[in-house]
């Protein structure tokens, strides 16, 4: 299960699917500028989210 964590205070956040209740997973999606972004998915093909924020920035996850 994915589980995004804040660097400031340390706070973290286990998601799940909305649809299927399947633990979502860590991954990453390239963007067309070549870019990545960190995002969980549903390992169902029900979607996929981008990191959550806390203390105004984005939350982390160990790949």
């Amino acid at each position: 299960m994915a589980t995004y964590e804040c660097a400031k205070c340390g706070m973290s956040v286990n998601a799940t699917c909305g649809k299927c209740d399947a633990p979502l997973v860590n991954d990453n999606l390239v963007l067309p500028d070549g870019k990545s972004v960190q995002i969980s998915k549903c390992p169902n093909g029900h979607g996929k989210i981008k990191s959550p924020m806390c203390c105004g920035e984005d939350m982390t996850c160990k790949i």
